[in-house]
Parts: structure tokens; sequence; C-alpha cells
């Protein structure tokens, strides 16, 4: 979740699809949208969504048009296709986001975000939509250590984000006094480069997309931290829509689609677009409050 600068812009999106079409004269009712075929019809309802607008490649507002992108756009916008739904996205840090789909704020949260057991005590998750491995990013002339086995026994600084799985994994593999955490994954990313910190753990996709961008100065370290984390999306606790979701992205992996956005979204060792390139979103001055 890389945000390696601080903004004094605030970029908010609150992005619904809708279709406004004006009756016709005749007295024939205009069509209504419909759900696909086989799949649960939620009649046009309105579904607030809760991201970062930060979080490449997942969600982000662009500098240059001011318009929204990423997997969770494509991802939901197909979804609701498919289920007859409006997507209605709301910003929100990540600091934040767990409790408040816990508490009912939003009625969904589309971000990335890991599935695991303590989660799912607040939270309800979807099927996961993605696996992945959480490795190390180091400097592309670091030459102390060459894998992660090596990287453990020395005395070396672990940058990550705070709240996330990789921060966790990062305590397990070095222990909490040697991890640095940041508000985002762009500062520790940024840590890593500037050699205040000696490595960055972080989710391979991700990984694979900074390294890209920076390939003159990181690299991915030989070896994985942990493998095979599914993301999903999480609702609160008894919400109706995790079966239809679960329906939706169940026909997406059939006929394919899951696959066409992992590689539209995930394109192997680069990254869809830079950070330098983004705005703020959740994280802009001053943070914007979440509306129920």
């Amino acid at each position: 979740m890389q945000r390696p600068r601080t903004f004094g812009l605030l970029v908010t999106a609150a992005i619904a699809l809708a279709a406004c079409a004006a009756p016709p004269p005749a007295p024939t009712p205009t069509a209504q949208p419909q759900a696909a075929t086989g799949l649960p019809d939620l009649g046009g309802r309105e579904i607030t969504v809760a991201i970062e607008n930060a979080y490449i490649p997942f969600n982000y507002i662009r500098l240059d048009t001011g318009q929204a992108e990423g997997w969770d756009y494509d991802a939901l916008a197909e979804i609701c296709r498919r289920l007859n739904c409006k997507p209605v996205f709301r910003e929100i840090a990540w600091d934040g986001m767990i409790a408040a789909v816990a508490a009912g704020q939003f009625d969904m949260a589309a971000d990335g975000i890991t599935i695991t057991e303590e989660r799912k005590k607040s939270v309800d998750f979807s099927d996961g939509y993605i696996k992945v491995d959480q490795r190390l990013v180091v400097r592309v002339d670091e030459d102390r250590f060459s894998t992660v086995e090596e990287f453990k026994k020395g005395n070396f600084k672990l940058a990550t984000q705070k709240g996330t799985t990789n921060y966790d994994e990062g305590v397990k593999l070095v222990g909490e006094a040697r991890v640095i955490a940041f508000d985002d994954f762009g500062s520790a990313v940024q840590a890593v480069i500037s050699k205040d910190a000696d490595a960055v753990i972080i989710d391979d996709v991700a990984g694979q997309g900074y390294v890209g961008v920076n390939a003159d100065k990181l690299k991915l370290l030989e070896g994985i931290v942990s493998e095979g984390q599914e993301l999903g999306f999480i609702f609160p606790k008894g919400s109706d829509l995790v079966g239809p979701i679960n329906a939706a992205l169940r026909s997406m992996r059939e006929d394919g689609t899951l696959q066409r956005l992992q590689e539209k979204w995930f394109p192997k060792g680069r990254q869809v677009i830079t950070y330098d390139q983004i705005g703020p979103g959740a994280y802009g001055e001053p943070t914007p409050t979440p509306q129920p």
C-alpha cells in the first residue's frame, strides 16, 4: 500500500455506476437491468464499498485524469453487472477499514485483504480471489545476505506497513525489535532505498511491481517468507451479500474473467502505474471522515 510522500491534496471518490435512461413516450415500461442468467438478482441495490484509493494495483485515483482505476473497480463493476447492483466506493484509511466494516459503516471492503482466522472473528469473508506469497524486497546492490534465512540470522532491519499480515509475518520472522512499521507500504519501500531499513516484507504481486518500477534500485530476495495466502472481500457479520458475491466470483473464475483481470492488473515484473502518478486517496490532508 505505497504512498512514498506527504500530500496536502485531498482526492475523494464516491463512484456509483447508475443507468438513467429517459422513459419512452409510449406507455411501454422501460426495460430494467437484469442479473446474469443463473445468478442472484440484487434488483439494482447500491452497495457501499470501502477502499483506500491509494493501493496499487487494487484502487487509486490517477493525477493526470482524476479517474478511479484498479482491480477493485473492474472486479466490482463486473460483479455488479452479473448481480444487477451498483457499487458506491467510499474512501477510508487502512488502519480503520476492518473495524468500520465490522461496525456496519460499509456494506463491504475491497482492498487486497488477506483472509485470516483472526479477522474472521469480526467480519465475514468472500471466497478468495487470488493467492499471494510474501517476499522480501532489498536494494539491488545488497551483498550482505542473499536468502531469507541469511537475513533472519543477521541483525538487519525489516520495514513493513503496520496493521497488516505482512507486519505479523515480519515479527514471526525476526522479532518485533527488528521490525520498523510505517503507515503505508510506500514509506516502507522508501526506507529500504534510503538505507534506513535493509528489507521490506511485501506481497509478491506488489513486490514485483515495485521492483519493476525501481529495477535500478530494488530486487526480490531469493526465497518465500510465507506462501499461498488468499485475498478476499470483507463484510459485516451475517451479511446477505456474501452468497451472491461468491456466486459471481465462481462464475468469473469458471469463464476466465478472474484470470483476465489478474493478467491485466498483476502483470509479471512491472507495475501498471507508479505512486508518483496517483493521488493520496484516504491519506490526504485532512483525512476524510467515513459516512455510514
